[in-house]
């Protein structure tokens, strides 16, 4: 079976408070773009759990994300408390007789853009038709919330709200279609770094998360870039906020209804309503350096 891994963006983010269990509570409007990885899975009969990808420094082991969603998914009907199982227990289980994982990579590394996490919950889809037991999806993603934070929006996709870890998701009125230019600077982020940080930084602004709601109900695209924000970016040490910064501004002033950064950075994004300003504004950041993408929203 083929399934796209698509690629998601943080039209608001929001950090709350730490948690107990050492996370931190997030609010935060999540979307999905036509930007994906391609993820090809077979039966093999060699009992084996196989990754392979197209970037040679991704991991092949159990290391990968999506060989975790495979794990998380075997497991979830054969033990009681499932997370535990590694690639040795999968191996003598009755019910797995092998299993081959190909990934396509087009979504960039490290990028904020929920890559890995997208590629997990596209197994965990693709095993929900392949296998004789079917989930729904709030199930499939409940697997997912084992894997990783992000992996049960990417499991559902579309317009969402996510709370909690990121796990708490409540659908929204889809964001009006649009064109969106990404780009990743040359650099990459600390995500774990990122969260030390940000319980220390004195936050410039809060993203109005809220008014973006109303305004995705409006839908009203203008309503919804205007009140994008990450406090992440408030985060970032000065070099690389200045240069996340320097993208957004190419992309307010090639015509972008709005720019922000997303997840923990450092891709930063802009919404255009107009293929052609879209265009341009690629064409002028990929004199900017870093790797540059033209997509749209899903």
């Amino acid at each position: 079976m083929e399934v796209l891994a698509r690629a998601k963006l943080n039209l608001t983010l929001d950090v709350l408070d730490r948690r107990p269990d050492g996370y931190h509570n997030m609010r935060m409007i999540m979307q999905s773009v036509e930007l994906a990885d391609v993820l090809s899975l077979s039966y093999n009969d060699t009992g084996e759990l196989r990754v392979c990808t197209s970037l040679h420094f991704l991991p092949n082991n159990e290391k990968n994300l999506a060989a975790q969603a495979a794990l998380r998914w075997y497991e979830s009907d054969t033990v009681q408390e499932p997370g535990r199982w590694d690639i040795e227990d999968l191996k003598s289980s009755p019910g797995f007789g092998g299993l081959d994982i190909s990934i396509e990579k087009h979504i960039p590394v490290c990028a904020g853009l929920g890559g890995g996490s997208s590629d997990a919950a596209a197994v965990l889809r693709a095993l929900n038709q392949m296998e004789d037991r079917y989930h729904d999806p709030d199930t499939v993603a409940g697997i997912g919330a084992l894997v990783g934070s992000d992996v049960p929006y990417c499991v559902i996709g579309g317009t969402a709200l996510a709370e909690g870890r990121g796990e708490v998701l409540t659908p929204l009125p889809p964001l009006p279609k649009c064109w969106v230019v990404l780009c990743k600077p040359e650099f990459s982020i600390s995500t774990p770094a990122l969260f030390n940080k940000i319980d220390s930084v004195r936050l410039r602004c809060r993203p109005d998360t809220q008014g973006a709601i109303a305004a995705l109900e409006a839908g009203d695209l203008t309503g919804v870039a205007r009140r994008m924000y990450n406090v992440f970016e408030d985060a970032l040490p000065d070099r690389q906020r200045a240069r996340v910064n320097d993208i957004k501004n190419v992309l307010i002033q090639s015509g972008a209804l709005g720019a922000s950064m997303s997840g923990t950075g450092p891709t930063a994004f802009g919404l255009f309503d107009d293929e052609e300003r879209a265009r341009e504004a690629q064409a002028r950041l990929a004199d900017f350096g870093g790797e540059v993408f033209l997509t749209r929203t899903v």
